[in-house]
């Protein structure tokens, strides 16, 4: 077998015999090589990897790289990739980015391969949509994907926390934080802080009935939305039942660090891709919720493709990387390997094939799905180039805002000039 790249590859034990046993391997002898990088967590990770065995059992001619590293350097990672013209074959690609890396001509379309080396015939025809721009598609979706609150089963239990998690209001979230931080003496509170998570923002606004950004890419929120929203989550910080400010600002944490992981806090906005992955570093059982709506809102949150794969411009091998991505979505051996962790898969017989071997976690990321149809909004139109700045810049001046160096008003108003600099820069 491969020797395979590994960053930020699982932990302790498991890192240890995994890397183990592929020194004893002998290397392989191939001309063709192919790279894939993606940003995960460890129970991703190991899936992945699986993966790749799997693949290069089967196709003993091609070597796949692997190569992982957490979803904050990732980016800044891809980045520079791209601007050196040394881009992996195979992009793990964001819903927010993919305009972005579109328009730098760092994908390929994919339209040419269809029916040919890539057989997605039978996709659901939304999560496939997702993935074009300008009419060719540019990534495949492998897995759709939802905001979702995750919650402690045990800590809802016995703080006996009765409200529909599917339809509650902010005010009931607040009462639920509440709850729990007095129910535990205040060693526990309810809820991770939230002010710096740009996908609340963006729920929030599309509640008051607008997106964050409109179909031109133009910002559309506006001071007074943020300043809500930011003096939401001051408000409770205030009153002492959200996780410490000094947890907040640490920005882009691995799962392992989150307050409902660590057992400082009773719920946690995540996505529902990510319930495996949490699940799997706790020992109390998760439930999942909506985001919260305000009083007669909208829905904020919406399905959205959890992640893509995409074809870089620098593939020097395309046609041993499309029969990569082609077993990534329809091989029953590598989609069992991959189960539903990277989100809900996109053809129903690959749907149809895993429901007989999911475990409950999987269960209750399917049900969650179900649960939600009809209660979400439309997916709002693609983040415009420049996207990815906005969020560093919400998250930087948002970090003067839990810190108390700047009220959310003053910090809404630079913000929302910041963000539309950006984009108009970033045109």
């Amino acid at each position: 077998m491969a020797c395979f790249t590994r960053r930020n590859f699982l932990h302790g034990a498991a890192a240890t015999a995994a890397l183990s046993g592929l020194a004893s391997r002998p290397a392989r002898a191939s001309a063709r090589t192919i790279r894939h990088f993606w940003w995960g967590n460890p129970e991703r990770d190991r899936r992945t990897f699986e993966v790749i065995k799997a693949f290069q059992a089967r196709h003993a001619d091609i070597e796949v790289s692997g190569e992982t590293i957490g979803w904050g350097d990732y980016w800044t990672k891809v980045a520079t990739q791209t601007a050196g013209r040394n881009m992996p074959d195979l992009v793990q690609m964001d819903y927010r980015y993919l305009f972005e890396y579109v328009r730098r001509g760092a994908l390929q379309p994919l339209d040419g391969f269809i029916g040919k080396s890539l057989m997605i015939g039978d996709f659901d025809k939304a999560p496939l949509e997702g993935g074009m721009v300008d009419g060719k598609l540019y990534a495949l979706n492998i897995g759709s994907n939802s905001q979702v609150m995750v919650y402690n089963s045990r800590i809802f239990q016995e703080a006996g926390i009765d409200v529909d998690v599917l339809d509650w209001s902010y005010e009931q979230f607040a009462q639920v934080c509440e709850k729990i931080t007095a129910k535990s003496g205040g060693k526990m509170k309810g809820s991770d802080d939230l002010s710096l998570t740009i996908d609340m923002l963006e729920s929030f606004v599309r509640q008051n009935g607008r997106e964050f950004y409109d179909a031109e890419g133009n910002v559309q929120a506006t001071v007074e939305d943020t300043t809500a929203f930011w003096q939401y989550w001051a408000d409770l910080r205030k009153a002492g039942v959200v996780r410490d400010k000094g947890k907040t600002i640490v920005l882009s944490p691995p799962l392992s660090d989150t307050g409902i992981v660590t057992g400082e806090t009773a719920m946690g906005q995540h996505w529902s891709n990510q319930l495996v992955g949490i699940q799997a570093l706790m020992k109390d059982e998760i439930g999942a919720g909506m985001v919260p709506k305000m009083a007669n809102g909208r829905p904020g949150q919406f399905i959205k493709p959890s992640m893509f794969l995409s074809l870089s411009r620098d593939s020097r091998d395309v046609e041993a990387a499309m029969l990569y991505m082609n077993d990534w979505v329809s091989d029953p051996q590598i989609t069992a390997i991959l189960g539903i962790e990277r989100g809900i898969p996109c053809s129903p017989r690959v749907r149809e094939a895993l429901k007989p071997n999911l475990k409950p976690v999987e269960v209750l990321s399917v049900n969650f799905f179900d649960a939600i149809q009809g209660k979400v909004a439309p997916v709002p139109p693609p983040p415009p180039k420049g996207a990815g700045e906005v969020r560093d810049a919400f998250m930087r001046i948002g970090t003067d805002v839990v810190l108390d160096r700047t009220k959310p008003a003053d910090a809404a108003s630079m913000f929302i000039e910041e963000a539309a600099s950006i984009i108009e820069r970033a045109r």
